[in-house]
């Protein structure tokens, strides 16, 4: 028997409502593990460079892994995929409590394609799944769509939803889950995607639970890692992701007006989880199986924001609503992050293009009488408040605005693409190259865009020695860090294949990993085979691009990030060599010098077919 999967996957056709029962072979699950590796596989098989990303015939894919819903801790994740309505590979990585319900519904994954002809929302309850009409939702906010849903059916159902940013094709929308604790996949506009296909819901309960073939060697592994992991994560179990905010604003890290800034310690000190440990916070709460609690429970009981209640900010939300626009009022932050889970967009993004508006301004490239009147200087936070909640609706500017930082420097043209800080259209993540110089190469080959989840910047801070790196890097050094990205997005992908958590990475050994995984299902990987399956999923989701016509002239970074080094703080008048990065990248990976991978390459890792189909 083989353990951690269910076994069965829907295929949801939204136009016709039919539902079908499907199986992966053992030998694909092995392959690809699960979550976004999966994911790879089935999108390349099902999509084509002809796809549209908001029409009928894009699959919008929602995978649990092996590990989902096991004892491990953090095993409560899932993945989401789709072709990314910036016309890319799109990936988007969630925590809370629907990946681990849906295996408890028997089910490891969720395969809609077509269009329906009205709202609709998708109900399983242990295994029993049918479409429902979703009318009356469309139009409410996230979370409002799961108290009707959960009025409806019950509050056992686990809901995942969009908010009326997805409804209207925002390519910054968000999938929601968790109603007020607010857990997002995020990034990459897949809410479009499901707004396209107007889908509202999926709502899930189920008491199920996957088979472990080795419990008897899970539960003494699991209890170690445990202890180890707790002790290693205290600063996130007392401060949340928000803590990290004066780390990364020492060390010149903190994205900071528009990533023109190299230090903000006073606005920082405000913005910072220690303030709202001591202000505005009231508990902490857990994604499924997590054992840290970095979710922050938050309150605002006076002030103008009075009555914002539940998820507090973490840090690439502080980041974006706060130091990116200077804006360092903790409560209205707060409020803005608020509003962006209600109207279900992405926090990353949306911080983005507004700083960049802000500048735009700034320099004249965008008047009050474009701004609906706003004023958009650095520092308004009621202006940005106002600004979230115009994306979130695209109402007057906000119309413009939420198609994202590329998109609006394009149209304004000239100077703004200067300032326009954003790889592949997807705005980075509030990580500075200049500060961690492993995420210029990172950021440029990601296949979602600028992206940190490949987690590079773990090694220029811990030591990893089973993947070789027996120390962390120099932040500031250029050998291996082209190196040190690959193997990071291999492994930080296995995280989201196997569906945990990557900030239980510095608690738990590559070997531990691979244990869990052999005594959840019976196999008997080692680490060779298991990274393996890591860099087979990172060199499928290249091939997706290459099918798109990408190669090293997508690799790059913003002008900004290569060009202007920060005048202060801790990481001045440092900028990292890309190029130097991307030849050692390439070379590491089996690549040619631009960026295509080799048929020897793909034949070892069993894609020479996927390679052909494309002329490799």
């Amino acid at each position: 028997m083989l353990g951690g999967y269910m076994g069965t996957y829907l295929r949801v056709d939204l136009a016709t409502r039919r539902i079908e029962r499907e199986t992966i072979p053992e030998s694909i699950l092995r392959a690809y593990i699960g979550g976004s590796g999966l994911g790879a596989r089935l999108l390349f098989d099902e999509t084509t460079r002809a796809t549209d990303p908001l029409g009928p015939e894009n699959r919008l894919l929602f995978l649990t892994g092996p590990l989902t819903g096991v004892t491990i801790p953090t095993s409560g994740r899932h993945a989401v995929i789709a072709k990314s309505p910036l016309g890319i590979w799109g990936e988007a990585d969630c925590g809370g409590t629907f990946g681990n319900e849906l295996k408890r519904a028997g089910i490891d994954g969720v395969l809609f394609e077509g269009q329906a002809d009205a709202p609709v929302y998708l109900l399983i309850a242990d295994g029993a799944a049918s479409v429902e009409d979703g009318r009356d939702l469309w139009g409410r906010d996230s979370f409002e769509t799961q108290d009707g849903i959960r009025a409806r059916h019950g509050d056992r159902f686990v809901v995942t939803c969009i908010g009326q940013a997805g409804e209207r094709l925002a390519p910054i929308a968000a999938i929601m889950n968790d109603g007020v604790n607010g857990r997002p996949a995020a990034r990459g506009g897949l809410g479009a995607v499901m707004g396209s296909k107007r889908l509202k819901a999926i709502a899930v309960a189920g008491t199920r639970r996957p088979v472990v073939v080795h419990d008897d060697k899970l539960r003494p592994l699991v209890k170690q890692m445990t202890l180890r992991i707790k002790e290693r994560t205290a600063s996130l179990r007392d401060y949340g992701t928000a803590g990290g905010v004066l780390t990364s604003e020492a060390i010149g890290d903190l994205a900071i007006q528009n990533w023109k800034r190299g230090a903000w310690r006073e606005g920082a000190e405000k913005l910072s989880g220690q303030t709202m440990a001591s202000t505005i916070l009231t508990g902490r709460y857990f994604c499924k199986a997590c054992t840290i609690g970095c979710g922050r429970d938050i309150e605002i009981k006076d002030g103008p924001y009075a009555g914002v209640k539940g998820a507090g900010p973490e840090y690439e939300t502080l980041g974006g609503l706060g130091s990116m626009c200077l804006v360092d009022d903790l409560n209205a932050v707060s409020k803005a992050n608020e509003l962006c889970n209600r109207f279900g967009i992405d926090t990353i993004s949306t911080g983005a293009i507004i700083a960049f508006a802000m500048e735009a301004f700034e320099r004249g490239l965008l008047r009050g009488s474009d701004s609906d009147g706003l004023d958009l200087s650095w520092g308004n936070a009621e202006t940005v408040i106002a600004l979230v909640e115009k994306i979130g609706k695209r109402e007057g500017i906000g119309d413009l605005l939420a198609n994202g930082v590329r998109f609006v420097a394009q149209k304004l043209g000239g100077e703004a693409v200067k300032f326009a800080v954003e790889v592949k259209g997807l705005e980075l993540a509030y990580h500075d190259p200049r500060a961690l110089s492993s995420l210029a190469a990172a950021y440029a080959t990601y296949s979602r865009g600028a992206c940190h989840r490949s987690y590079s910047h773990f090694l220029e801070r811990n030591a990893l020695p089973e993947l070789g790196f027996p120390q962390p890097l120099d932040r500031h050094a250029t050998e291996r860090k082209g190196e040190a990205a690959a193997v990071m997005q291999d492994y930080g992908g296995l995280y989201n294949s196997l569906k945990l958590c990557q900030f239980i990475m510095r608690g738990v050994t590559v070997q531990e990993l691979v244990d869990c995984l052999n005594h959840v299902t019976g196999w008997d990987m080692d680490i060779a085979e298991l990274m393996r399956s890591g860099e087979r999923a990172s060199n499928l989701k290249r091939l997706y691009n290459v099918r798109l016509g990408m190669s090293r002239k997508d690799d790059t970074l913003p002008y900004r990030i290569q060009h202007e080094a920060l005048p202060d703080g801790g990481a001045a008048n440092y900028l990292p060599d890309l190029e130097a990065m991307l030849d050692e990248y390439y070379a590491y990976r089996g690549w040619t010098q631009d960026g295509i991978p080799t048929r020897a390459k793909l034949e070892a890792l069993g894609l020479g077919a996927d390679g052909a189909s494309l002329g490799l």
